[in-house]
C-alpha cells in the first residue's frame, strides 16, 4: 500500500479550529497548520511554567489565538460560530495522569463536560466537514494482560485521566450517532502512543524531567523504570490525525473506522528506564538514575498499540524508529538552548519527517 501523507493543497485556505494550540502537541500542530498556508483559529488555555514551544514560536505563527477555558460552554460557542470551521481538530485536554489525582473533578470537567461543550457548539455549523477529538493510547480497559490494544477492545481507565479519557470516547460517539451522522459529518476519535519531542516542558513527563536535571546539574529520579510504553515522536501523531481528517472530509468519510490508534510500527515497546539511560547519554549526564523513594500514584506497567488499522483504513504509518525519535528530540531540546531561532529549527524538523517516502 502507498503511504498516506499530509497534503499541504488539502489544507491551504481550508478554515480550522484546533482546540490546545498552546499545548505541547497542539503547538507543532499549530505550526504545521500555518505552515500549509491553512486558516487557523486556537481555543485554549495559555501556556504553563517558564518554557513553551507556544511561547517560542508565537509571533510567526498566523492563526487567530483565544485564550478561553473550554468549560466556559459560552465563551466557546462564540468562538466556534465566529469562526465557522470546516474542520476541528479537538487536543485541548487536562492530560497528565499524576495531576488527575490531584484535581479528578478538574480533570473529568475539562476531558468530558469541555469536550461536551465544542460538540455541542458544533451542531449548526453550515460548513463543517469533519472533526476529529484527541483522547489517550489509555483509554482502553488495561488488565496488563501483554497484547496490543485494538480499537476493538472495551474501553475503561482506572486513574482520573484515563476514565475522563474513556468517556470522552462515549460522549463523542453519543454526539456522532445523535447529531451529525444523519448529516454526513464525520466525528471521530483518535488515541495515541506515549508522544515525546522537542517542545515538551510539562511537569511529570520523562523527557523534561531529564532535561531539567541536566539544565540544573541534578540526578534523575524515576517513579516507575520497568514500565513500558508505546513511544512515538509527535510529528508521527499529528501527521496521524492529519491524514486521518484529510480522509474523514473526502468523498468516503463517512465509510472510515472513527477510532484509531497511532502507534510505532509493530506496537513496539521500550521501557522508561531504557529511555531514560538513552536520553540522558545523549544530553552528557554521566550519573544513572534513581527510584524515587517515596510513595506514587499507581499507573499501568504495560501499554501498547496496535497501529494495523490505521495503516489499512488510512495508508499512515509511523516512519521513525525508536532510536531516531529519540535523536530527534535531544537535538531539538539542544537547539533549544543554544540557537536563537527555535521556530526555523521547529520547522526544519517538519521539513525532515515530510521528506521520508
Amino acid at each position: 500500500m502507498t503511504l498516506s501523507t499530509v497534503n499541504p493543497d488539502f489544507w491551504k485556505g481550508r478554515r480550522v479550529l484546533l482546540t490546545g494550540h498552546s499545548g505541547f502537541k497542539g503547538a507543532w500542530a499549530a505550526l504545521w497548520l500555518c505552515r500549509m498556508g491553512a486558516e487557523v483559529t486556537g481555543v485554549s488555555l495559555p501556556p504553563e511554567g517558564n518554557f513553551s514551544l507556544y511561547d517560542s514560536i508565537k509571533d510567526q505563527l498566523t492563526l487567530n489565538s483565544n485564550f478561553i477555558d473550554i468549560r466556559d460552554a459560552e465563551k466557546l460557542n462564540a468562538v466556534v460560530k465566529k469562526s465557522n470551521p470546516e474542520i476541528i481538530l479537538h487536543m485541548a485536554a487536562q492530560a497528565l495522569v499524576r495531576r488527575s489525582y490531584r484535581e479528578p473533578v478538574n480533570t473529568y470537567e475539562t476531558n468530558v463536560m469541555g469536550t461536551a461543550n465544542l460538540l455541542e457548539a458544533m451542531r449548526d455549523l453550515a460548513e463543517l466537514k469533519a472533526a476529529l477529538i484527541i483522547t489517550s493510547d489509555k483509554v482502553y480497559r488495561n488488565n496488563e494482560d501483554g497484547h496490543a490494544f485494538r480499537e476493538t477492545d472495551p474501553l475503561g481507565g482506572d486513574d482520573p485521566y484515563s476514565a475522563s479519557k474513556a468517556a470522552c470516547e462515549i460522549t463523542t460517539a453519543s454526539f456522532a450517532k445523535s447529531f451529525f451522522n444523519d448529516k454526513g459529518i464525520p466525528i471521530a476519535t483518535a488515541r495515541a502512543g506515549n508522544v515525546i519531542g522537542g517542545g515538551d516542558f510539562s511537569e511529570d513527563r520523562l523527557i523534561p524531567d531529564i532535561w531539567r536535571a541536566a539544565r540544573e546539574g541534578e540526578s534523575v529520579t524515576l517513579r516507575y523504570p520497568g514500565a513500558t510504553r508505546p513511544w512515538q515522536h509527535v510529528l508521527e501523531s499529528v501527521s496521524g490525525y492529519l491524514v486521518y481528517l484529510q480522509a474523514l472530509a473526502g468523498d468516503d468519510g463517512a465509510h472510515l473506522p472513527k477510532s484509531l490508534n497511532f502507534g510505532p510500527q509493530g506496537g513496539e515497546v521500550v521501557t522508561v528506564g531504557e529511555i531514560a539511560l538513552e536520553v540522558q547519554k545523549a544530553f552528557g549526564i554521566d550519573s544513572n538514575w534513581s527510584l524515587v523513594n517515596s510513595a506514587q500514584p499507581p499507573e499501568k506497567s504495560y501499554l501498547a498499540l496496535d497501529a494495523s488499522l490505521a495503516h489499512k483504513a488510512l495508508g499512515w504509518q509511523s516512519k521513525w524508529a525508536p532510536s531516531e525519535t529519540l535523536t530527534k528530540t535531544v537535538e531539538w531540546y539542544k537547539a533549544f538552548s543554544e540557537t536563537p531561532d527555535i521556530y526555523s529549527f521547529t520547522l526544519s524538523q517538519i521539513d525532515e519527517y515530510e521528506d521520508i517516502s
